[in-house]
């Protein structure tokens, strides 16, 4: 069921991305409850659903998370289309590209109608991913941060020993992926996803801030510190298996979903073009395709297709909607 209060100016991309100075700034997450022991939202079988965009770099890390902690049977999943338009993340009823779904639960049109089910008088972004409790029909959280870390423990009791040992968030190296977390939020991953996306990265943060930029300072402002930190992520994974430790840590499925979609969309879309990472990283190269070779979390819930679409599409970048071919392939074999 479609929500009718008209709320395009908070659906629409084309609207309120940039500051005055021409640069991007990110709003917080709205939703932020967690699912645990004694709280309003207890860890059970099949009380919670995820909705989420594979476009969405932010998204798909709760994606990843899913499927390594096999939470499959637990936690239910719906994908929206990747074009956004004006009422923003559309289900499978209004635009069935290959991949989408529709909402099994409400029949829903668009992502902004689960959360006005929730609020009908929300008035911030409607973003993904949502973590929805079918129990009380409401959003438990909005944060993919705080998504992965609740997938990350919260279910542990239904899951076999070895998902259930699997810690991406080791209480011995909490603080060194903290800190890895932080700066590369800051420099490295923000724009789009601030708006359609949820919360947190500097790598991420860093592209979405150049791709979005709309005066050439607010552009070089933030070229230069992205690519300073992927010179500070080849030297940290210059014969490493991972980030940190010696151990998969969310600290490389926060970073794999930004670099999965560097070449592919960052590069050209967004102007990150002083360097590639299958040409100009070759540290960061192997450590990418190792992931997604080796570890079908990570390419399972990768699709090239709806990620170059969604992107593509933002017509304040690219007004003809041209969705380029290259690179080809979109990602190389080890």
């Amino acid at each position: 069921m479609a929500s009718k209060r008209d709320v395009t100016h908070l659906t629409d991309i084309s609207k309120g991305l940039a500051e005055a100075d021409g640069s991007f700034k990110r709003k917080p997450s709205t939703f932020r409850q967690f699912i645990e022991k004694g709280g309003p939202f207890e860890p059970e079988k099949d009380r919670y659903h995820l909705y989420v965009a594979y476009s969405c770099p932010w998204a798909t890390r709760t994606l990843i998370v899913r499927k390594l902690k096999g939470l499959d049977e637990i936690v239910g999943v719906t994908a929206v289309a990747p074009r956004l338009g004006q009422n923003g993340w559309a289900f499978a009823k209004i635009d069935p590209f290959p991949g989408a779904e529709n909402d099994p639960l409400y029949d829903s049109e668009y992502i902004k109608d689960i959360y006005l089910r929730t609020d009908p008088e929300y008035a911030g972004r409607f973003t993904v991913p949502v973590l929805w409790d079918k129990k009380t029909q409401t959003i438990v959280n909005n944060e993919s941060s705080e998504i992965i870390r609740i997938f990350n423990t919260a279910f542990n009791e239904f899951l076999p020993a070895d998902k259930a040992s699997l810690d991406l968030y080791p209480e011995t190296l909490r603080r060194e992926i903290d800190e890895v977390n932080e700066w590369v939020y800051n420099t490295v991953n923000i724009l789009y996803v601030q708006t359609f996306c949820s919360f947190r990265s500097a790598l991420i943060d860093g592209v979405y801030k150049t791709g979005f930029a709309i005066t050439q300072e607010a552009y070089e402002a933030a070229i230069f510190p992205l690519f300073e930190s992927l010179d500070r992520l080849e030297k940290i994974l210059t014969g490493k298996e991972y980030l940190i430790g010696n151990q998969l840590t969310e600290a490389d499925v926060r970073l794999f979903v930004t670099i999965i979609r560097f070449d592919p969309a960052y590069v050209g879309h967004f102007k990150c073009n002083i360097r590639t990472i299958r040409d100009g990283y070759p540290s960061i190269h192997l450590w990418l395709r190792k992931l997604y070779w080796n570890n079908d979390a990570f390419s399972s819930t990768c699709k090239f297709d709806h990620i170059k679409t969604s992107y593509y599409l933002h017509k304040n970048i690219n007004p003809n909607g041209v969705v380029p071919v290259g690179p080809i392939p979109s990602i190389l074999p080890l």
